[in-house]
């Protein structure tokens, strides 16, 4: 039990979808097991489906298959009384009702379980509902905050432009103030996303350099191994620019530029980010975007012996579709601080591994001594992994032993699964708990999701309409389009990451 975290309920809109088996009960069950849910504590899952209070439980709990490993070791009594916890309210056909029998199931709980009138409202369901649901939220006196406080949490996407991004802002306000919404992006609870703000601020090896003066470039990756699975028809609306670029890379773009924070209080932290995305070089000429922008798609090609369609070929996916798979964004930041540092930021399906980082390049030292040494190329680099394999990896010049000053790079590196002791909380669990308690530290506010989309939308507008745009095709199972490298200053090159923190660039396994 968890005396920092207040009594309360959660009701789970949209409780009968994927998500909230998948993710939202196997974090509370974490929660639960580590003793930080509150004494009295209450899931109310709602949605269209026909469902008694056992039927739920038994679904989400007792025979998920998302928590069969999980509570094959777990007490039975400890089990039976979280599945207790659960409870369900069919809606009836629409999210569009009357949500006064709702309000009659939450007061009754509420009055039975001593949930004190704290409701958080998690909102599992297709972005087009949430404005319906929190309007008919407030119209059944279901948000107002004089007894016991409200709360309302929306997954991504936030709009799929900067107009409908505004929309649906302006939307939810109408219903809950600012302070009551919460926007998930479920990569903020990654603790490695989280250790940035700590490598930066609170090292006096790294503060100081973190600057134009000793940085000379930033790269982020993201690449997944797998296609578009069976969300084809979703993908094909979306592409990589919106899945993962405007939301989850800029945020961690926004972690890597923002200033120092006056303290640690989330408005704080916040306000920093926002001036971050703020401060980001908008690209609108056409030379511009055509020279710092690539799109790909990828394309059958034959992985480990086994064929794999390419994009145009995936269920759902329009057979001459433009939307990219493979999209890298070269941009500057305008401020002292970035001034004429390059940040350079991909995102891919189909490519050799599934990873996610961050690499700070640091410039050469200016007077070099050691010319002849074999040390050209081998700057030292500052790696965050995000996943997998989470860690910190510094590459620094060392002596060869032996006659002369032969220079080779060493690895230092630090990995989270080290931390024997500590239990590394997974991403929604962090989330969870952080709204739980009030905390919007790792969530997004409005005019952080608009300042992304202020950025984002040009390069969408000109690649949706420009007049030499170009999608280029990479076989599945590689590092994307040839001439991606070219989008990189001077000889420069992308380091293509290993499975593994410490595999050196361009690591692959053939077989």
């Amino acid at each position: 039990m968890n005396r920092n975290t207040e009594n309360q309920m959660l009701v789970i809109f949209g409780a009968s979808g994927d998500l909230t088996a998948r993710k939202l009960v196997p974090a509370l069950y974490s929660l639960y097991v580590e003793g930080q849910l509150p004494e009295h504590f209450v899931v109310l899952g709602t949605s269209r489906s026909d469902m008694t209070d056992t039927d739920f439980r038994n679904q989400v709990v007792l025979e998920s298959n998302y928590l069969k490993g999980t509570l094959k070791n777990s007490d039975e009594a400890k089990i039976k009384r979280f599945a207790e916890m659960f409870f369900y309210h069919d809606l009836g056909a629409s999210y569009d009702v009357d949500y006064e029998p709702l309000k009659k199931r939450v007061v009754a709980l509420k009055d039975e379980k001593g949930t004190k009138g704290n409701i958080m409202y998690y909102l599992s369901t297709p972005p087009r509902l949430y404005e319906t649901i929190a309007k008919n939220l407030a119209s059944a006196g279901l948000s107002t905050q004089n007894n016991g406080w409200k709360r309302l949490i929306v997954e991504k996407p936030f709009g799929y432009s900067l107009e409908t991004a505004k929309a649906l802002n302006e939307g939810l306000q109408e219903h809950f103030k600012e302070s009551q919404i919460y926007r998930i992006d479920h990569y903020l609870g990654k603790e490695t996303v989280q250790n940035l703000l700590v490598t930066r601020f609170a090292n006096s090896i790294f503060e100081p350099l973190w600057n134009r003066n000793y940085i000379k470039h930033v790269e982020i990756t993201n690449a997944e191994s797998v296609g578009v699975e069976k969300r084809g028809g979703y993908y094909d609306k979306s592409g990589a620019l919106r899945d993962m670029f405007q939301n989850h890379l800029l945020q961690i773009v926004s972690l890597i530029v923002m200033e120092p924070p006056i303290g640690d209080k989330p408005e704080e932290i916040r306000d920093e980010k926002v001036k971050a995305l703020k401060s980001l070089r908008t690209m609108r000429d056409e030379k511009t975007l055509h020279d710092n922008t690539i799109r790909a798609q990828y394309m059958a090609s034959d992985i480990q012996g086994k064929m794999v369609k390419g994009y145009r070929e995936e269920e759902d996916v329009d057979p001459d579709s433009t939307t990219e798979t493979f999209a890298a964004i070269k941009f500057y930041v305008d401020n002292w601080r970035w001034k004429d540092v390059p940040f350079y930021v991909r995102t891919a399906k189909r490519m050799p591994t599934k990873v996610t980082e961050v690499v700070i390049h640091f410039k050469t030292p200016h007077h070099q001594i050691f010319k002849e040494s074999g040390i050209h190329n081998k700057d030292n680099k500052l790696i965050i992994r995000i996943q997998p394999d989470e860690g910190i990896l510094i590459k620094f010049g060392v002596k060869v032993p032996g006659q002369g000053f032969k220079v080779e790079r060493a690895n230092l590196d630090f990995y989270y699964s080290s931390l024997r002791e500590t239990h590394v909380m997974e991403a929604y669990e962090r989330l969870l708990l952080d709204a739980m308690q009030g905390d919007a530290t790792l969530y997004a506010r409005a005019d952080e999701v608009e300042a992304a989309w202020e950025f984002v939308d040009p390069i969408l507008d000109y690649w949706q309409n420009g007049k030499d745009v170009r999608m280029y095709g990479y076989p599945s199972g590689t590092w994307g389009p040839r001439n991606s490298d070219d989008l990189i200053e001077g000889n420069g090159y992308w380091r293509n990451p290993g499975a593994h923190l410490t595999d050196d660039e361009n690591y692959c396994v053939l077989c």
